[in-house]
């Protein structure tokens, strides 16, 4: 009789285990993907990939000519004075230069109607481009071209985002 209950003792933590594996596979899978464009050897780039890996996303990278990949960025609506080094796009929006990992999720969470977000240029301290203290903004790009601050940085103590 105690051979039963230890029997289904183990099998019952048998199924935890396998529910425990399950759930970490799903979650894995559920994990955003972000496809980047970039140009072969950027540096700053393979940066910002690895600061979106460690924050959680699954990344893909593919090195493109520099004319592809403005014909990329373009493609995606981004204008002139909008665009970085590398281009993203998950979740159905162009993720554009040094965007930190906190603002993709937000953009994610929070679903504007616009065609993405942008660090234009490749400012100091952005992720990828090392450490400074130096102020720079994160922009949405609405569907008109047009741009508004989603998030300025360095963040103040108090703000929430």
């Amino acid at each position: 009789m105690t051979f039963g209950k230890d029997a289904t003792m183990i099998g019952k933590l048998g199924a935890t285990t396998v529910a425990i594996l399950l759930s970490g596979s799903v979650m894995a899978a559920a994990a955003e993907r972000v496809e980047v464009f970039s140009t072969s050897g950027c540096g700053c780039c393979i940066g910002w990939i690895r600061h979106l890996e460690e924050a959680g996303f699954e990344v893909t990278n593919e090195n493109l000519a520099m004319a592809d990949l403005y014909a990329k960025k373009t493609g995606a609506g981004l204008k002139p004075g909008q665009t970085s080094c590398h281009t993203g796009f998950v979740g159905g929006y162009v993720v554009e230069g040094h965007v930190p990992a906190t603002q993709v999720k937000r953009l994610l969470a929070e679903k504007p109607d616009a065609v993405g977000i942008t660090v234009p240029d490749m400012p100091a301290g952005s992720p990828g481009m090392g450490e400074s203290d130096e102020p720079y903004e994160v922009l949405l790009v609405a569907r008109d071209g047009s741009t508004s601050v989603f998030a300025r940085y360095p963040l103040a103590e108090d703000a929430s985002r």
